[in-house]
């Protein structure tokens, strides 16, 4: 765990460097930056979003578990001087990009820092449908490409921006794992500054398309199902992001019995 640690200071070290040769110097980081308010505007149906089971754009009763994790989370991304987190479950259907999508929009009540979402389970994007939005983004196509293309992501509001595909690809496993994928995610951070970068990973257990990118991140979220997702499976997805980052936990998805108190932000 130790090697573990050393490899990924060292690596966010090295990007550091590579932000501040290419951007701006890191303590501008959280200014809202010419290229960030340049994004083309991303127009969403609320009504769309709470139907997705996309809750957390409001602060309710219901959004209140995304609010802690939202908290718990930028605590340690702070502590550790971290912006990039990537999201992930053990098999399909754990919810995993609705949960980041409701930390994505619980993390965007908060006005003063900039989060940008990235799809990166590119086999099946399923973003642009949960969000309502017109087709035709295609950032996994501008990742093939020689250099970003920032028309290919869109802001909505002030401070949230989505990174979105209309489209799946093929063999993504090949184009996650090319230093040239890893240098255009640093431009593109270069150039945005954002204090959190989500990541929407492939299931772990399905293929190796998260693996191929996790050397890229500096910590991990797992989701898992209730009632679905087995222990062995959540054993065998923590061991494997272990490996090759931070694990941060297991969010517990898709509970039908919660505590009547549940998500109460204080008692009556």
């Amino acid at each position: 765990m130790e090697r573990i640690q050393t490899a990924l200071a060292k690596a966010r070290a090295a990007r550091e460097r590579k932000l501040e040769a290419v951007g701006q110097p890191s303590s501008a980081k959280s200014a809202l930056s010419g290229h960030w308010l340049d994004l083309a505007k991303l127009s969403l149906d609320m009504g769309v979003l709470d139907s997705n089971r996309i809750i957390a754009h409001n602060s309710t009763p219901g959004s209140a578990s995304f609010d802690v994790m939202r908290t718990n989370l930028l605590r340690t991304l702070r502590l550790n001087g971290w912006t990039r987190v990537a999201v992930t479950s053990p098999t399909a259907g754990c919810g995993k990009s609705t949960v980041t999508l409701n930390l994505a929009f619980s993390l965007a009540r908060l006005a003063d820092i900039k989060i940008l979402v990235v799809e990166l389970d590119l086999r099946h994007p399923s973003m642009v449908r949960i969000l309502g939005a017109r087709p035709g983004q295609n950032f996994a196509g501008m990742l093939k490409g020689a250099r970003p293309d920032l028309s290919q992501i869109r802001r909505w509001g002030k401070n949230l921006a989505f990174a979105i595909s209309s489209n799946a690809f093929e063999s993504p496993a090949e184009l996650l794992s090319a230093s040239r994928t890893a240098d255009m995610i640093d431009e593109i951070e270069a150039m945005l500054r954002p204090d959190v970068i989500l990541f929407d990973m492939s299931p772990m257990l399905v293929n190796d398309d998260a693996i191929a990118f996790l050397d890229q991140v500096d910590c991990a979220l797992m989701v898992a199902a209730a009632e679905e997702t087995t222990a062995t499976e959540v054993e065998r997805c923590g061991k494997e992001l272990a490996k090759r980052t931070q694990v941060l936990g297991v969010v517990l998805n898709k509970c039908r019995y919660l505590d009547r108190n549940a998500g109460r932000a204080y008692p009556e």
